[in-house]
């Protein structure tokens, strides 16, 4: 390889959600004379791609660091406020599903904790930044085919013949990365044996801002209001049933939505295409290699059952913004990683030990609700029923799932790096 490649300071392998912002984060932060460089496989824009019936439950922290990095504007048009939260826990055939914990999902100051914002939506605004920032260059169609260290530097030869050179590498190239893969970084990972599915519907009656989280056997099913009298759902199930559910035709795809429902928000339509994946989690044995930090599910995939994966990658992104941009700032090298506080390890220090401690969470209450025991039916709706009862614990959870307790980076507060 041509180790005198064009010099970047930073490298991004990865043009997704994560990668994006993180590019933007690290522009504004280091300035305009820092370059950054996303490597993407795909040339199309979220525009000109599929429709996509995902949509995401962005925390208030998440939507306090968009803010400053100048996305809001573009999604507000679109971002519906979660203002209460229901959870039921009932079985499959039950002719009516009663709520066992309620709660309004708002802080102290009466803003919500949380929004739901559609996935090409975010996209479009994600890349629309990364277009208006001139120190950013997007290069796609192109994949990383080899990577060589030298002393202070990463060289990268992209299957496109172009070689380029970096001070730090970062991979947001998802569950499947190859850059990890090459780095040698294992993982510790397991298969649900689910399937994970998402559409959405329109609905006669309004949502009222409510977010309905239904535990039921075959996995946790979610209604998430968005705009214009729809929701998306988003639910999970064991993998033959929904492998069956995905080759049925429409009625009988909404029928089982109806089912699921309850009757609840009247008569349904549906209103977008499906889409399914296998549900598994991962997390990588260390986030950190030579000149290369993992950020979101590159790092850490997790169960969709609170909706928090992409929360937890921008949180990877602003805690490595902040901690590259104080070492910037002292003239350090910001790919160094000799465990003695440089950026690397500190990133790792902040975000890891997190990532574990929500991956066995989520992973906890799947295995605790994706069942139809009586016995534990009866203990989950005798503890959810006493989180009902105690307004400092809801309070709690509230404030933890807004990304807003703990040692919380600076953009996440909403505030400049």
């Amino acid at each position: 390889m041509n180790l005198k490649g064009e010099r970047f300071d930073i490298i991004i392998s990865g043009g997704s959600f994560t990668g994006l912002a993180l590019a933007r984060a690290l522009s504004n932060a280091l300035g305009p004379r820092a370059r950054v460089a996303i490597i993407e496989k795909s040339v199309d824009s979220p525009t000109n791609a599929a429709p996509n019936p995902r949509a995401f439950a962005l925390s208030k922290s998440a939507q306090q660091m968009l803010n400053v990095l100048g996305a809001c504007q573009l999604i507000e048009n679109e971002a519906q406020p979660v203002l209460n939260i229901e959870i039921t826990d009932s079985s499959l055939e039950a002719g009516i599903r009663p709520v066992v914990l309620r709660y309004n999902n708002t802080l102290d100051d009466g803003a919500p904790a949380s929004y739901i914002i559609p996935d090409q939506t975010l996209g479009n605004a994600l890349r629309t930044m990364v277009n208006q920032t001139p120190n950013i260059e997007f290069i796609a169609p192109a994949m990383i085919e080899q990577v060589e260290h030298e002393t202070g530097f990463a060289s990268v030869l992209l299957d496109n013949g172009r070689n380029l050179r970096t001070k730090l590498l970062v991979a947001t190239e998802g569950r499947k990365s190859r850059l990890r893969e090459k780095a040698g970084i294992k993982l510790v990972s397991w298969d649900y044996r689910q399937d994970g599915i998402v559409t959405q519907i329109a609905h006669e009656h309004s949502h009222n801002a409510t977010a309905i989280q239904h535990f039921l056997p075959g996995g946790p099913f979610a209604i998430l209001p968005m705009k214009k009298n729809r929701s998306c759902i988003t639910w999970s199930e064991e993998r033959t049933k929904a492998q069956e559910l995905m080759n049925s035709d429409d009625a009988t795809f909404l029928e089982n939505i109806e089912m699921r429902v309850g009757g609840r928000l009247g008569k349904l339509t549906l209103d977008g295409p499906r889409q399914s994946w296998p549900l598994s989690m991962h997390l990588a044995r260390s986030f950190i290699a030579e000149r290369l930090a993992l950020v979101g599910d590159t790092a850490h995939g997790v169960h969709p059952i609170a909706g928090q994966g992409l929360n937890l990658g921008l949180r990877d992104v602003a805690a490595l913004t902040q901690v590259t941009a104080e070492t910037w700032r002292l003239g350090l090298d910001i790919g160094a990683n000799d465990g003695n506080g440089d950026g690397l390890s500190r990133y790792q220090r902040w975000r890891r030990f997190d990532s574990m401690m929500s991956t066995a969470a989520f992973d906890g209450l799947n295995r605790l609700f994706s069942n139809d025991k009586s016995l534990l039916r009866s203990l989950r709706t005798a503890g959810l029923g006493i989180v009902d009862r105690l307004p400092q614990l809801k309070h709690m959870f509230i404030t933890e799932a807004a990304g807003l307790s703990g040692n919380v980076p600076r953009l996440l507060k909403g505030k400049a790096v």
